[in-house]
């Protein structure tokens, strides 16, 4: 069986693969204060959870934005697991040609979620990953990777307006009654909501004429389900992008038995 650990800003995202099954998977907030044995204990208790031990581990594959656990997660791994983690990055055989300027600049999470959107749709395609960050992340029909857009995640964009507006309250992200608000709260759900998806289906707009109507794009990540729905593009939400392409590029990379 595969652990395989998204660590992002924001969130860590766990899932174990038995074979090409996602048998069980866990989303928690990014601790960057944890400790190896912390990791050790919280990986442990959420295993036995899903009646999965230790033991039945075979492998660990980890893509990470946040250099700072690495070291942990890696002593982690080693102590509890018995296993040496693979930790996707540029230099990891994915089966993509990395075709930027500097390819040592993308992030992990980009690169698993492109190999597994490649995997589904063949390209062109596109995966939008909405996270801390919303990555528009582009492949090519024959399987390179081009680079994408960056852009402020909803939840970073509404901080920064309750941050600096005295008077406008804190609102989840939900799709609102009506465009037009009548009060407050409904008027910035509206806006955040619209706003979203206008961002998003603008971009997805312009790189459809650049990359051809054929072009497929997934969505995924934390507001995905909400906002996907609504746009006239993504065809498909796969709140587990991340952790196929994971088990997918940990497959190609595993040594023989």
């Amino acid at each position: 069986m595969l652990f395989a650990v998204d660590v992002g800003n924001t969130n860590l995202t766990l899932g174990v693969f038995r074979g090409s099954e996602l048998v069980g998977h866990w989303r928690l907030n990014t601790d960057r204060e944890q400790t190896v044995d912390g990791w050790g204990v919280l990986f442990r208790n959420l295993l036995s959870l899903g009646e999965i031990s230790f033991s039945e581990i075979r492998g660990i594959a980890i893509s990470s934005v946040a250099p700072s656990l690495d070291a942990s997660l890696r002593r982690m791994s080693e102590r509890y697991f018995h296993q040496t983690p693979l930790f996707v990055d540029s230099t990891t055989d994915t089966g993509l040609r990395i075709a930027i300027d500097n390819p040592t600049e993308v992030g992990a999470d980009r690169l698993v979620n492109s190999v597994a959107a490649y995997a589904r749709y063949g390209g062109p395609c596109v995966a939008v990953d909405f996270g801390t960050a919303i990555n528009f992340d582009v492949i090519s029909a024959d399987g390179s990777y081009l680079g994408g857009l960056l852009c402020p995640g909803v939840s970073v964009a509404a901080e920064a307006l309750f941050r600096r507006t005295a008077r406008l309250p804190q609102v989840d992200l939900q799709p609102p009654r009506r465009l037009i608000g009548s009060n407050t709260v409904d008027a910035l759900r509206s806006g955040l909501f619209y706003g979203s998806l206008g961002l998003l289906d603008g971009i997805l707009a312009r790189l459809l004429t650049e990359l051809g109507p054929t072009t497929k794009v997934v969505g995924t990540g934390g507001q995905a389900h909400l906002l996907c729905p609504s746009s006239a593009y993504v065809q498909e939400v796969d709140e587990h992008l991340t952790l196929k392409g994971l088990r997918m590029v940990w497959e190609r990379n595993r040594s023989p038995v």
